[in-house]
């Protein structure tokens, strides 16, 4: 399995997960997302970290038992498993997986859960249910694979009911762009499945375009930036693995520019909660 060098589309989203992302689990864990750290002091786990990040994507969404959740970019189902058992309700996960709404399944079956968390083959800026039909929805760090954030986010309104929360935590470019950063944003878009970096200015015209109300941006990016860095190590510990994967050039490459991700400024990350007007 190699990660397609093409501009990002479903194709390289689903190589970079169904190929890249089983090394990625086998040193990171099944939470495939970043961490959140209170503050430079607390050493706490990636574990610990990770779900502390899930926890609050939970928080934001402030659903109640019996309440239909839809979970945009489900990935292996683990935040949703976490949500499942906070909260008491439904979640309908979707990806462009196969392999994951397929790993996905099976693990809210070995956890007991299949009649309470159930993942399917979707397109997000597409999707295949009926309007207002669902009582909240969150996108983790799925919409940069997005090619069309405002369309996914239309979609979202779309198929939540009137006073539903919206939850996203999404990587972002910041601003200024330096000549070395763009260097280090051109490559992750290139290789990675990422269509483009969004703005904190374009989720709050997208957000207010698509119907959504009481809308709260968060820059978070101190509290999780840390991941990145982690990760890298994490990596060359696995770099091997890597380079059979996808060659030797690409695996030190992946390790170089994850740090260089974690170091520059313009990389950034928000939290986001709005409702449903």
């Amino acid at each position: 399995m190699t990660i397609d060098q093409s501009p990002a589309h479903h194709g390289e989203v689903r190589n970079v997960y169904d190929g890249f992302g089983r090394v990625y689990r086998s040193v990171w864990g099944p939470n495939i997302h970043y961490g959140y750290w209170e503050d430079d002091a607390d050493d706490s786990s990636v574990e610990v970290a990770t779900d502390r990040l899930t926890d609050l994507m939970i928080s934001g969404l402030a659903a109640r038992p019996g309440q239909r959740v839809l979970d945009i970019g489900c990935g292996i189902g683990h935040p949703a498993q976490r949500l499942v058992r906070t909260t008491g309700v439904d979640v309908v996960g979707i990806s462009i997986s196969h392999l994951q709404v397929q790993d996905a399944n099976e693990r809210a079956a070995a956890a007991g859960l299949s009649d309470r968390a159930t993942f399917q083959f979707a397109d997000a800026m597409d999707l295949p249910f009926p309007d207002g039909s669902f009582d909240a929805a969150w996108a983790f760090e799925s919409m940069w694979h997005m090619p069309d954030r405002g369309q996914v986010l239309a979609e979202a309104a779309r198929v939540l009911r009137p006073g539903g929360r919206l939850v996203i935590a999404d990587v972002v470019q910041r601003e200024p762009i330096t000549p070395e950063g763009q260097v280090v944003i051109d490559h992750i878009k290139a290789n990675y499945g990422v269509t483009t970096l969004g703005t904190i200015a374009e989720y709050e015209k997208n957000l207010a375009a698509s119907g959504f109300v009481d809308v709260e941006i968060r820059d978070v990016t101190d509290n999780v930036i840390r991941t990145l860095l982690l990760m890298a190590d994490a990596f060359e510990t696995v770099r091997d693995k890597l380079a059979d994967l996808v060659g030797a050039q690409k695996a030190d490459e992946l390790i170089h520019f994850v740090r260089q991700f974690g170091s520059i400024p313009e990389s950034g990350y928000v939290y986001v909660t709005a409702t449903r007007a």
